[in-house]
């Protein structure tokens, strides 16, 4: 830099209109205040489908865990059923072992697949139909207008002083809140535990801590969430909406306004409806109706948000002042970008299913179900594992033998008590020993495992150090069941002194 272009010690500075001393943002809040919104009541087709999810997901959520499915006298007869103690997941004739855990990530790839493709195809449907938090607020929305009244009736309630209506009409709907919350944690725990069982344990004061401080903290949040967050839940803190874009293209199916028909929007005068004349602006007539009834109180005619939940109840409200004033209905529609521009220049319209971005994520789908199917299918009711003694690696008898100890686990997967048969295959072996049983007649182990469990036995194998090859030789333990014929193997060393060969 030129020493010209530096300033002069004794100069006087200035501050630069680019950078600010932060006064300018004293008096500004950190975070913006919530507006309250109170959703009025509509009714239409996509009101009545959201009754329908709504009646249909917490059927399935409170109902599920009482369903009853007969496994065997030896394993829980509850259909659907996480077994924390047995380390089980039921789901009706699936059962899931521990070590099976790649099916649950196969279940959450699944989902997430599937909120894709949904997405691609319908936008946030998932949000304004699926969701937990849309589903309980909904609830609790269906609560307080029952008790407190529609739209206009709450926001004078809750502008005005406090009365005895006042107090006993917020009490209640708060009640029934805490109500609605606690049946949401007592059903969650029931996915865990034998629900008629832990039903009368949690009212006996016989469940376990667990239980109890599951049921309150599920109580707390679902009062806290559906009752007071809200569309804060949607807007703050769940991330799906901040990268759902990127799943939508110019032809998936969103909340769309048809802004070439309804601007300029503006009110709407009598004599035009008595005189049948055409209005000056256009059908939007500003009265506020989807807005009136959005749960998240965002303005549609603004174009598509990331508050936007998708659920369509702006439709309901649109069509039915439409109606009124004798427009055409959906001006406020479920309908891709593309169609909305196609139908402005007045011309035809599609609704494109079958494309790139819905054939990926379909394909993805396919192959995921497809390998959970054939593993389903294909897995084995029989499994064996086997552990080597690290320490010590093996032991010189007497005789100068050399003996390793193993731990055989045996899973029996089936409902049934199973006999199965171990031998030693691939090593010479001078002693075959297993703690608390008898050989048979052909000098191996016949060992009875409980059904839907894990037979754990400790057994000894000796050989002739001439026999072995260097200080790892490789055999192989065998377990044939002997009603079926079924076989597994497990590959395994045999540890002894090392050699020079």
């Amino acid at each position: 830099m030129a020493m010209s272009s530096l300033p002069h010690p004794d100069a006087e500075h200035t501050a630069s209109p680019l950078v600010s001393d932060g006064s300018d943002y004293d008096d500004q809040p950190l975070y913006k205040t919530r507006d309250k919104v109170y959703p009025k009541r509509v009714s239409g087709r996509f009101r009545n489908l959201k009754w329908f999810a709504l009646i249909a997901l917490l059927s399935i959520y409170w109902l599920v865990p009482w369903i009853r499915w007969d496994r065997g006298p030896s394993a829980p007869d509850q259909a659907v059923l996480i077994d924390m103690d047995l380390g089980r997941a039921y789901f009706f004739f699936i059962e899931i072992w521990p070590q099976e855990v790649y099916y649950i990530t196969g279940i959450l790839i699944m989902a997430a697949i599937g909120l894709f493709l949904a997405t691609s195809l319908f936008g946030r449907i998932w949000c304004g139909y699926g969701c937990p938090q849309t589903v309980w607020t909904d609830l609790f929305m269906l609560v307080e207008r029952y008790i407190q009244g529609d739209r206009n009736a709450r926001v004078r309630l809750d502008q005005s002083k406090w009365t005895f209506e006042k107090f006993w009409k917020i009490g209640a709907t708060h009640l029934a809140w805490i109500a609605i919350a606690m049946a949401t944690g007592g059903a969650f725990v029931l996915y865990f535990n034998d629900a008629p069982t832990v039903i009368v344990d949690v009212f006996t004061g016989n469940a376990t801590l667990a239980v109890y401080v599951t049921i309150a903290f599920l109580t707390f949040s679902t009062y806290l969430l559906a009752g007071w967050a809200r569309e804060q839940v949607c807007t703050y803190m769940c991330p799906w909406p901040r990268f759902q874009s990127a799943m939508l293209d110019d032809e998936s199916l969103i909340v769309t306004y048809e802004g070439w028909r309804g601007e300029a929007r503006g009110p709407l005068k009598r004599k035009n409806l008595t005189r049948g004349e055409v209005p000056e602006t256009g059908h939007c007539i500003d009265c506020r109706a989807c807005v009136n009834v959005c749960p998240t109180g965002i303005d549609i005619r603004d174009g598509l948000q990331m508050e936007c939940i998708g659920c369509g109840l702006c439709i309901d409200a649109c069509n039915d002042i439409m109606d009124k004033v004798g427009f055409p209905r959906d001006l406020v529609r479920f309908d891709s970008v593309q169609n909305t521009q196609l139908r402005a220049q007045g011309k035809a319209t599609r609704v494109r299913i079958i494309r790139p971005r819905t054939i990926f994520y379909a394909a993805i789908l396919t192959v995921v179900a497809s390998v959970m199917m054939f593993g389903l299918l294909n897995r084995s009711v029989l499994e064996l594992n086997v552990l080597r003694d690290r320490n010590p690696l093996f032991v010189t008898l007497s005789d100068g033998d050399v003996r390793n100890g193993y731990t055989v686990k045996l899973l029996n997967k089936e409902q049934s008590l199973k006999t199965y048969e171990l031998t030693v295959s691939g090593l010479t072996i001078s002693d075959f020993q297993i703690i608390g049983q008898t050989p048979n007649q052909k000098g191996t182990f016949d060992l009875e495992v409980a059904p839907d469990r894990v037979g754990s036995f400790r057994v000894f194998i000796a050989a002739d150090p001439s026999a072995l090859d260097g200080d790892a030789t490789p055999f192989e333990f065998t377990v044939t069941d002997t009603e079926t014929g079924n076989t597994e193997t497990y590959d395994t060393v045999f540890a002894g002194p090392k050699t020079d060969r």
